[in-house]
């Protein structure tokens, strides 16, 4: 029967659930697309879309239906036993551990595993009620999670660097790279897709394993996905690419890839033609110094432009298909608005109550966390890293952000999928302990809360998640679209390897690595930016201490505070 005493606990760890789950999406889900941030292939409202839509996806159509009480078995269950009561006190405290941390290290910048974390929660309630804590070398032990940090990164990176090598050497330093890349551009686009799938197929929670699906079946979906997308990208991509970047065609977005063979004519039928007097690919570079960040309202720049609101940077205007030149850009640098500027500082002198003023206000708060910069970083420091960064051909550039894009939005769903349960597991313990009256060791997990979970996923990097796009992007190294896709497939390479070795690592650590790994085939140390990686580090090695201190202190003083 329900333990009805207890309603107080199930509402304080429901908050503490959508808390946690706001801050995954804030943290975990910006790892995911913070290398197209960075690269340009995205804006941030862009990527915040997209985060929305493959969070829930993955969350709702790939999540597990069943959730482990105890993540990785890291404390004994059987502590509880007799006590269900402790044991949703527990899962309080650790989801409030969990979500607090989550919370300090999102504002902070550091980039931290929400599967570390909420193992780090569960560690301390562990020592708070008296739970056995795993320590020694086995799957979902502490020592594991510790190997992590050096494991993930190094695997990632190697994996990424062989990536990067073969389009350094192949494509990108050849005599013409980019004829060299409109011959390749289909079999990295079918690779990218046959690699993805396999992703979906293994990692996918709600699917079988791989001894009981069969190697010869996924084998076969594998190559049926690999060579269906080689036909797509002959058929639709290459018509596509050639009409744009061989004949230079403006009027050509990717909204015209399904015209496909149509694309070959001289002058083709286009339904909603962009404008043809502007060039067809943007530098893929000059973003990440050239512009000059306006931070403050009260800047003497901003107050000379308030009475032309055109010069504000367009909010529709996607850097996808953005009409700049190929050639880098002579014009003077552009200031850049931050929110409280772009939104508010135009009805600074209108009441509240005035309708345009509650508009900006409106438009403000819902648009603040996707309206900041996250390329530009004013820094000497940066600008020697960079510099060292050689830049290649932006056609060729391009033609890579459509696999980049494409592999940013499925590690976004394979999170959606596996990390949900960070957020919903101590919820879905607590809440079928509290209807069943025992302690349950497993409780099934209701779509209703893997669809809330998933929506909080991504409105956390929609509203918060910009402070971990910038660290993961430009702070590290310079970023390009090849670059980024050798990062982001990288990882995703290096998570199914560590799936199918039962190693623990966690995505933030190998998006980390492989961004290492990318920088380091400049044959340079210096294109690396080893303060921010120190920082970085400083966030993993914290995560675990801090979490399970807040949780444990939670438990502990709940557990011996005096009572009547």
């Amino acid at each position: 029967m329900p333990l009805s005493q207890y309603d107080w606990i199930l509402a304080v760890i429901t908050i503490a659930f959508c808390c946690s789950a706001f801050g995954n999406g804030a943290n975990d889900v910006a790892n995911s697309y913070a290398t197209s941030v960075a690269a340009q292939t995205l804006k941030l409202w862009q990527a915040g879309i997209l985060a929305i839509i493959t969070e829930f996806v993955g969350a709702v159509a790939l999540g597990a239906r069943v959730t482990s009480t105890i993540k990785n078995s890291i404390i004994d269950i059987n502590r509880f036993n007799g006590k269900p009561g402790v044991l949703i006190l527990a899962m309080a405290c650790s989801e409030v551990g969990s979500a607090t941390w989550l919370f300090i290290a999102t504002r902070l910048g550091f980039p931290v595993s929400t599967t570390q974390t909420i193992v780090g929660a569960l560690i301390g309630v562990g020592y708070a009620s008296g739970a056995t804590v795993t320590w020694g070398w086995e799957k979902g032990s502490v020592s594991q999670v510790a190997a992590s940090w050096a494991i993930a990164p190094c695997l990632a990176g190697a994996i990424a660097a062989v990536l990067f090598a073969t389009l350094k050497y192949a494509v990108l330093e050849r005599r013409d790279p980019f004829k060299w890349a409109m011959r390749l551009i289909p079999f990295y686009l079918a690779f990218t897709a046959g690699i993805l799938a396999l992703f979906i197929v293994i990692e996918a929670p709600s699917a079988p394993s791989l001894e009981e699906f069969g190697a010869g079946k996924v084998a076969g979906i594998i190559l049926g996905v690999f060579f269906g997308m080689l036909i797509i990208a002959y058929v639709f991509f290459v018509p596509y690419f050639h009409r744009r970047l061989v004949k230079n065609d403006a009027r050509v977005k990717f909204w015209h890839i399904p015209l496909g063979p149509m694309l070959w004519k001289d002058d083709p039928w286009l339904y909603f033609p962009a404008r043809d007097d502007g060039p067809v690919v943007i530098d893929y570079y000059e973003g990440a110094h050239h512009a000059r960040s306006a931070p403050s309202a009260d800047n003497d720049i901003l107050r000379a432009q308030d009475t032309d609101r055109k010069d504000i940077p367009a909010f529709d205007s996607p850097n996808l298909e953005a009409n700049v030149g190929d050639i880098e850009s002579k014009a003077p640098a552009k200031v850049f608005l931050e929110p409280r500027a772009r939104f508010l500082r135009s009805t600074d002198h209108l009441p509240l109550y005035k309708p345009a003023r509650m508009w900006a206000w409106l438009q403000f708060i819902l648009l603040q966390g996707v309206s900041r910069d996250c390329i530009t970083f004013d820094s000497e420091h940066l600008r020697k890293s960079h510099a060292l960064a050689k830049r290649y051909d932006n056609r060729v550039e391009h033609l890579w952000t459509y696999a980049q894009v494409a592999s940013a939005m499925l590690m976004s769903i394979a999170h959606g999928s596996n990390d949900v349960a960070n957020a919903v597991g101590p919820w879905s313990a607590a809440y079928a302990t509290y209807q069943a009256g025992t302690v349950e060791t497993k409780s099934p997990t209701p779509v209703w809360i893997l669809a809330v979970a998933g929506l909080l996923l991504g409105a956390g990097f929609w509203f918060f998640g910009f402070h971990v796009v910038r660290s993961l992007g430009n702070r590290i190294t310079q970023v390009s679209p090849t670059r980024g896709y050798a990062m982001e497939l990288g990882s995703a390479i290096t998570v199914l390897l560590a799936s199918r070795l039962a190693l623990p690592v966690s995505t933030t650590q190998c998006l980390t690595g492989a961004a290492v790994g990318v920088a380091l085939m400049n044959f340079s140390l210096g294109a690396v930016n080893w303060r921010q990686l120190l920082f970085i580090l400083s966030g993993w090695i914290l995560t675990l201490p801090i979490a399970g201190l807040i949780s444990g202190l939670l438990l502990g003083i709940a557990l011996n505070t005096p009572h009547f």
